[in-house]
């Protein structure tokens, strides 16, 4: 049985990462370890993953890095090396799994393939409750979903739905990058090594997921889609600053007509 570490990437938020934590403490599957990659957070989440570690089944670790600006590739690529695990899930301090998502991802999970699931976006004030009240979202039933979509509190019913799709459907669109991303992106730990991890000369927000994507299909690792089976439900958040977003999508043009596939900076300085 493979062994599995959840990364969960996380940034002065502990309420949100306190959402994500008690959908890890409620998976059907606990057969993994979890790793709090802290992009640079104060006292309060280093307390609230303390917390979470005396209470939890399995291991939580919490890997920081300095707060010199968004830098989720570099806490990415710590976290990837703080790790022996088999196999690696990445996950967003916002985005709260479900109870079945660890072992859906077990379950898909194949060699020579990553895995990239979906997710369902929480609008502002239903965010707001859910965190002040501290609403068991990971366990809201059917009819919970259908009540906050009649409300206009969620977006799309879609990525709820749980579908017996058969594999070879899963597979047939091999080598798409668009559209993976790193809220809910599985791949085999020895695959991340192989392209380096993820390309830390990205700066600021966007497109260093895509980045990562396009270099594992480079190297011979195709994209399986896990979408019907592993949601997440992602907390609103406000809008990340994207000033740096015009020289990430011009750096992803040179990787898209480029060849290589290990990352330039990535998780190899960390090893």
């Amino acid at each position: 049985m493979k062994r599995i570490a959840l990364i969960v990437t996380t940034y002065n938020r502990p309420d949100a990462l306190a959402a994500v934590l008690e959908g890890c403490l409620a998976q059907t599957d606990r057969d993994f370890e979890v790793i709090v990659a802290d992009d640079g957070s104060a006292q309060d989440t280093s307390d609230l993953v303390a917390a979470y570690q005396a209470r939890a089944p399995f291991a939580i670790k919490h890997v920081w890095q300095e707060d010199t600006g968004f830098r989720a590739a570099a806490i990415r690529n710590r976290a990837l090396a703080a790790t022996d695990a088999e196999y690696i899930i990445f996950i967003d301090g916002d985005c709260v799994p479900p109870p079945e998502f660890v072992s859906s991802h077990r379950r898909l999970a194949e060699r020579g393939w990553f895995l990239s699931g979906n997710r369902m976006m929480l609008a502002q004030e239903l965010t707001g409750k859910a965190l002040r009240n501290r609403l068991p979202i990971h366990l809201w039933r059917a009819s919970d979903w259908f009540k906050a979509r009649r409300q206009g509190q969620i977006g799309r019913l879609l990525p709820l739905l749980r579908m017996p799709v058969p594999g070879w459907l899963r597979k047939l669109l091999p080598e798409r990058w668009q559209g993976a991303k790193t809220c809910n992106l599985s791949a085999w730990r020895d695959d991340l090594l192989r392209v380096n991890g993820l390309d830390e000369s990205y700066t600021g927000w966007g497109l260093e997921d895509s980045d990562l994507v396009i270099r594992l299909l480079r190297a011979g690792i195709h994209s399986k889609s896990a979408r019907f089976s592993v949601p997440v439900f992602h907390l609103w958040h406000r809008e990340h600053d994207r000033s740096g977003l015009e020289e990430n999508r011009r750096r992803l043009q040179e990787v898209l007509q480029a060849t290589h596939v290990r990352a330039v900076k990535g998780v190899d300085q960390y090893l």
